[in-house]
């Protein structure tokens, strides 16, 4: 491809599908190695990041309200999450990851070697592209605790 071609949506959307389908593939069998479903894997990585609020942790995994109440009270029931108090809205509740949730969203990790692979045969240089790229297109700016009401 010359540097002036540009290519079209679509075809950006094609190969986003098509990696982010061998991703989840990869992480559900990684997840279920951990005795937990892909949801529940999926709840642990978006807490890696932090803490969240029950329902900007639903409206981040895409689930209902209800849904991610059983999600959570699963993991926590397993020592993996703890419910603790927003400190701007003590009405609303936050989601944390115990170490015991740290330590299985990294095995969790640590088992996706097509995803690891993958990524490896990028240069340094790729995987800093990929880096700023993945971001600007998907990482949401920082809220502040009102956005998570």
């Amino acid at each position: 491809m010359t540097g002036t071609a540009r290519v079209d949506t679509a075809r950006l959307m094609e190969l986003l599908s098509v990696s982010l389908g061998a991703y989840y593939g990869d992480f559900t069998v990684a997840a279920a190695s951990e005795n937990l479903t892909a949801s529940q894997g999926k709840a642990l990585t978006v807490l890696r990041r932090g803490p969240a609020a029950m329902r900007a942790l639903a409206n981040t995994l895409t689930c209902d309200a209800s849904n991610m109440t059983g999600i959570v009270d699963r993991l926590e029931k397993r020592g993996l999450v703890r419910r603790e108090p927003n400190p701007c809205d003590r009405r609303i509740k936050n989601v944390l990851l115990t170490p015991e949730g740290e330590r299985v969203a990294d095995a969790i990790r640590a088992k996706m070697r097509t995803t690891q692979e993958g990524l490896d045969r990028l240069s340094d240089e790729e995987r800093d592209s990929l880096h700023t790229l993945l971001e600007t297109v998907f990482v949401p700016r920082p809220g502040t605790c009102g956005d998570d009401v």
